[in-house]
């Protein structure tokens, strides 16, 4: 299937695996690549020499196009940008809006850019700046999400930019394909549905908590970092939002020494990135050291399978999943519904 994505980045269907920290590894990027969609390297949770081991260890796996995901806040950016280029990796995603700078820097190598965004305003801004396409996220989706569906939202921003846009947000099947098509797009995104698969290296415990979560089970809260998170109801979570402030910056200090020693991060830098997080919004410092340090609860369910000790980013979607399939049978699976689909439209 054709379209203005899969010309854009030559990849055969128009579906993007996004970009999930401790998720979107080297394994799932590179068995979605040779399913022929467009698979996302996370590069958040990664040092630089991480990050550039992955991305061989990608290439090494693929000769299908893929992309990593930056952080456009990060103190290192440039740095990682620059490792983009060098490795000449063909796609750039970014979680926040990347300065006109980067965007440059990246277009003039060849690389094409494709930011995240959650309102009309912030497309309309990155397309300004020269953005390539934009993936635009409802409310519906997992992680860090807004309150706008994105049955509101996708045709909000396909009417308003002339680039591609990439609909993310509740998707899981061929039908919602057709339907972002419908509205415009030219793709959608997934991430609950790819972390849910048999090429996923999530534990296999916590896929199973996935699958039996209902449509209910999956919740918004500002209890882990101030911000709109949407992921599955645990104990952890119950706990966060019926904490005290002592004991809610008692567990945060915990969990953020745990980060630093992962990660190699000092304190200082450790508070000024929350600081930096903190920025325009009404947190608390326990707030503040657990956005400083989200990716370590991540880690803990992710990675260690630890579902006691982490959270579960998750879209909507989760409710209504059942299996795990290969990314080869998903994509395959997506693409024979999508077509069925449009037969029908077309009787």
């Amino acid at each position: 299937m054709e379209t203005a994505l899969t010309r854009l980045v030559g990849v055969r269907y128009p579906i993007v695996q996004t970009g999930m920290g401790w998720v979107a590894g080297p394994r799932l990027v590179s068995a979605t690549a040779n399913a022929g969609a467009l698979g996302i390297l996370a590069s958040a949770t990664m040092t630089l020499d991480q990050l550039r081991e992955a991305v061989r260890e990608v290439r090494s796996r693929t000769d299908a196009p893929f992309g990593v995901n930056l952080r456009a806040d990060a103190a290192d950016a440039g740095e990682r940008v620059r490792i983009v280029i060098e490795e000449g990796v063909r796609v750039a995603s970014f979680a926040l809006a990347p300065s006109a700078g980067l965007i440059a820097e990246l277009k003039e190598a060849g690389v094409v850019v494709i930011p995240s965004v959650g309102a009309r305003r912030h497309a309309e801004k990155v397309a300004a700046w020269g953005a390539d396409a934009v993936l635009v996220q409802g409310g519906e989706g997992g992680g860090h999400t807004g309150d706008v569906a994105t049955t509101v939202l996708l045709p909000q921003v396909v009417d308003s930019v002339d680039i591609p846009v990439v609909a993310a947000g509740g998707f899981f099947d061929g039908r919602g394909l057709v339907a972002a098509l419908a509205y415009g797009a030219a793709g959608i995104a997934m991430g609950t549905r790819f972390l849910l698969t048999s090429d996923s290296t999530v534990p296999d415990a916590v896929k199973a908590r996935y699958l039996a979560a209902t449509v209910r089970d999956v919740t918004v809260t500002r209890a882990v970092d101030g911000l709109p998170h949407r992921m599955l109801r645990t104990d952890l979570v119950d706990a966060l939002e019926g904490a005290g402030r002592t004991r809610s910056l008692a567990r945060a200090v915990r969990r953020a020494a745990g980060f630093r020693r992962l990660s190699g991060l000092t304190w200082p830098a450790m508070i000024r990135e929350g600081i930096a997080l903190k920025h325009g919004r009404e947190l608390s410092w326990s707030q503040v050291l657990l956005a400083a340090n989200t990716p370590m609860l991540l880690r803990a369910s992710m990675v260690e399978g630890r579902t006691d000790l982490g959270v579960m980013a998750s879209g909507q979607v989760a409710g209504v999943i059942e299996d795990l399939p290969s990314c080869a049978e998903l994509v395959e699976r997506v693409m024979r519904e999508a077509s069925h689909v449009l037969r029908l439209l077309d009787t």
